[in-house]
């Protein structure tokens, strides 16, 4: 039995947020409403934030007249109304995307990802649909105090002082705030090389540099090719010293560094020459085998190819790619497979797409015949109107978390997640049950 559901929340024109006496929260999975369940229902995780769609009225279910019904008014609110989402920080995979009216939206939305919230009354809590994938708590806000870093990023300049890249990532790490780039400068974890001002896929919302139909980027692209030198420089010491030290090639600040994989092949075997500390991660599009192989051969410990689809109809709608298929990407990833490497895929999921029957089961065709270790499951960001069209998506999904349970179930040895991992940790202890994880 169904255990009441939480309230709808809605915000004025204002932004003041407020929970409705009796209409019910509802989701959408891809463009049709739906009330979500309550697995997939977990209070607001700490930290994260709430904003308006703005011009954008909500949709709930009225479980009165048993029907859903868009909710332009409100008692004692004057104006009309706008729909609220929750972002969902790194670790969690959203559900559902919130329900409401996107036809009467005046603007393409942001870069952000979308998820439903609701109010719940007995929790006395907001609460969102999604679900949590990653326990790492490196990535914490918390652990990211920029009292402490500007010094550090001082400190760092003055000693190399002539470093392109560590330029590039002093100001990713002050202007943008990325949390990989402080993550080099505090000396500890997963900290990036960017690499390549240009790519060879044209995104429908790319986040760096190259124009959007959906909006500005986020942030500028690097402008320059790193040498090995450079690169050497700042990577060497944070794998001989830094806890859990990681490197990775393939950032949000760059185009595709599969475009300067020689460069990257020359980097990477002096790396392995000089330490066997630390582990060394490529993210890319995977659209040239021949220089994943060549990347292989360098010493590379494990490859993340991003795919937002299974189905090539749906990654030619998102990716655009520019002189390459489809089936080069799948060639990449069979490549670092039967090289041992760790192989994982960066799945940009969207409820009612990702879940989307034939998608479901493409995807587990594609787990049975790649032999994947993991997925990391992350929350695309783009307008969910837009991308619901592009994808000419036309109704629900099974729902995201009953197709994490079937993906469990049918592959034990498939990991779920997050974030990227050091090669002493590719296959931790329990991995098989490492999902769901509960708690916040």
């Amino acid at each position: 039995m169904r255990r009441q559901l939480p309230k709808l929340v809605y915000a004025d024109a204002q932004g003041q947020i407020y929970d409705h006496p009796f209409l019910t929260m509802a989701g959408m999975s891809g463009p049709e409403a739906v009330l979500p369940e309550s697995m997939e229902l977990i209070p607001l995780p700490e930290g994260r934030r709430l904003f308006t769609i703005p011009d954008t009225p909500p949709i709930a279910w009225d479980n009165r007249a048993k029907r859903y019904t868009t909710v332009e008014k409100a008692p004692g609110i004057r104006g009309r109304l706008q729909a609220v989402s929750a972002f969902m920080a790194p670790g969690y995979a959203r559900t559902l995307l919130p329900a409401c009216d996107y036809a009467k939206k005046q603007v393409i939305l942001p870069l952000w990802s979308y998820t439903a919230v609701g109010w719940d009354e007995a929790q006395d809590c907001f609460v969102v649909a999604a679900t949590k994938v990653d326990s790492n708590q490196n990535w914490n806000p918390e652990n990211y105090d920029d009292r402490l870093l500007d010094p550090l990023v001082r400190e760092r300049l003055a000693e190399n002082p002539h470093n392109r890249l560590l330029e590039q990532l002093a100001r990713c790490a002050i202007d943008y705030h990325c949390f990989a780039a402080k993550n080099l400068f505090f000396k500890r974890w997963e900290a990036p090389l960017p690499t390549s001002p240009v790519c060879n896929s044209a995104c429908l919302g790319c986040i760096s540099l190259q124009a959007s139909e959906c909006c500005p980027s986020n942030h500028d692209r690097i402008s320059f090719v790193p040498t090995p030198e450079e690169i050497m420089e700042l990577a060497l010491p944070h794998l001989e010293t830094a806890d859990q030290a990681i490197v990775s090639y393939g950032q949000g600040c760059e185009g595709d560094p599969i475009m300067q994989a020689p460069t990257i092949a020359e980097a990477t075997r002096r790396l392995k020459a000089a330490t066997s500390r630390g582990t060394i991660n490529f993210n890319s599009n995977g659209s040239m085998p021949e220089r994943v192989q060549e990347l292989i051969d360098a010493g590379m410990d494990s490859f993340r190819f991003s795919l937002n689809s299974v189905l090539e109809e749906r990654y030619n709608a998102y990716y655009r790619p520019k002189g390459y298929s489809f089936s080069n990407v799948i060639q990449s990833l069979k490549l670092s497979k039967q090289a041992g490497r760790f192989t994982m895929i960066n799945y940009l999921i969207s409820p009612g797409i990702t879940d989307a029957p034939e998608e479901v089961e493409a995807l587990k065709r594609f787990v049975a015949d790649t032999g994947v270790d993991m997925l990391q499951l992350r929350n695309l960001s783009i307008d969910p109107d837009l991308y619901n069209k592009a994808m000419q998506a036309s109704g629900r999904g099974i729902g995201m978390y009953r197709l994490l349970v079937e993906l469990k179930q049918e592959f034990p040895r498939l990991q779920f997640g997050y974030y990227n991992r050091t090669k002493e940790n590719f296959f931790p202890p329990g991995y098989e049950t490492g999902w769901p994880i509960r708690g916040r």
